[in-house]
């Protein structure tokens, strides 16, 4: 019998998707798209570069199938879940296939799973996929607070959603995916936040997380537009029902170990998952389980930084913050990776610290200034940047999120 020849298409799984557009986002080529009902690869578009396999956050994007001719984009679209593998014979998977698809899996796993890196080792346990959009979880807006001054160009909230009795376990560093109502039949506005609070919640004891949510008016050409989750969650009143799927997130994770620090590197919301850390930190500084924070936090200035006075407030024994303002009248512009350099000796020692976690959250702009900023540091102690992030990824000690 002749053998088939055998291509193995990239799809995602419609079942488990939650039409966030986070796939879409990330993808260099432009080889996913989205109708009314699924997001789907594009024959022949797809290069395999893996790049939208870890922001994924619930998996559904790492699927595949062994076909003879790639699925349309119309099949895909008319698709409710993935089609059955059929493999013709004995001889469809060719010893050929085999060297290539080990390489891809090492690879990946030198990264951590998924591409991601691995969390960090004294990582808790976190529950994934608990909810979905077809069973959301249904929180109660118990609180919207503004943290940017009233004048400020940006309206940043802080917003907490109780849970009641429906169990939400969290961790700090996850993420939730909120699903906003369109109506007219058309599917719901699916968006993604990271959670704000520790796991014990916003208020200790109870059953709620915060969110920290910038109001989109402008995207990011600055054309004027209305983003629909962000006015959505902004214009809660308490009181309020949403419905909400569910945790995600494997990676960035704290570590639980005594004695671990963290280097924190944020702008704007990106500074929920590190007030989330911070907060844990803080609640058990009685513990006094040693190791540092540093954190450094860039906005424009004081009036839009979110979390600006409580900040002001942490003790110096508990975190070290290095503020960077881009726009005081004042002063020469400033960001995070000027206020890096200005702390290099630091940043080198905790580098060097085998306990010590890095964690990067924010616009993906900031990506470039950053490394950049490590690189110049590592250059003055002998060292090679790219070989030592490398290093500390596969350690699970190197994590971003970046948007």
């Amino acid at each position: 019998m002749a053998s088939t020849e055998l291509i193995r298409q990239h799809l995602i799984d419609p079942e488990i998707c939650i039409r966030c557009n986070t796939c879409e986002e990330t993808c260099p080529r432009d080889a996913i798209t989205h109708d009314a009902n699924n997001y789907v690869v594009k024959p022949g578009m797809c290069e395999n570069c893996s790049d939208c396999i870890a922001p994924c956050p619930t998996g559904a994007i790492d699927s595949w199938r062994r076909v003879a001719t790639p699925f349309t984009i119309d099949e895909q679209f008319g698709w409710d879940a993935l089609p059955a593998e059929e493999v013709p014979g004995d001889e469809a998977v060719h010893e050929a296939d085999i060297p290539e698809e080990v390489a891809r899996l090492s690879a990946l796993a030198s990264q951590g799973q998924g591409g991601q890196a691995p969390p960090p080792w004294s990582a808790a346990h976190p529950y994934v996929g608990l909810y979905t959009l077809a069973k959301p979880a249904i929180a109660t807006c118990s609180g919207n607070l503004r943290l940017t001054a009233p004048d400020a160009e940006s309206d940043i909230r802080h917003i907490v959603l109780d849970f009641g009795q429906t169990a939400f376990p969290v961790l700090e560093g996850q993420s939730l995916a909120v699903i906003v109502p369109t109506g007219e039949g058309r599917p719901p506005h699916v968006r993604m936040y990271s959670v704000a609070s520790p796991r014990n919640g916003e208020r200790p004891g109870y059953n709620n997380v915060a969110l920290t949510v910038k109001r989109v008016t402008q995207d990011r050409s600055g054309t004027a537009v209305r983003g629909v989750a962000s006015n959505y969650l902004c214009d809660l009143q308490k009181g309020d029902q949403v419905a909400i799927a569910g945790p995600f997130g494997t990676s960035f994770l704290m570590p639980n170990h005594p004695g671990s620090s963290l280097i924190m590197i944020c702008t704007g919301t990106g500074s929920a998952p590190m007030r989330a850390m911070t907060e844990r930190r803080r609640r058990r500084l009685a513990r006094d389980e040693g190791g540092e924070l540093l954190l450094f936090f860039g906005a424009r200035n004081p009036d839009e930084l979110p979390y600006f006075g409580p900040l002001q407030k942490l003790p110096s024994s508990l975190i070290d913050v290095q503020l960077a303002f881009s726009r005081l009248a004042d002063k020469p512009k400033e960001y995070v990776q000027d206020r890096m350099l200005a702390c290099g000796e630091k940043l080198a020692r905790l580098l060097g610290n085998d306990n010590c976690y890095v964690y990067i959250c924010g616009h993906k702009q900031m990506e470039g200034g950053v490394e950049g900023a490590f690189a110049k540091i590592c250059e003055t102690q002998g060292r090679d940047w790219t070989q030592l992030r490398d290093q500390l990824r596969a350690n699970g000690r190197y994590h971003v999120e970046t948007y």
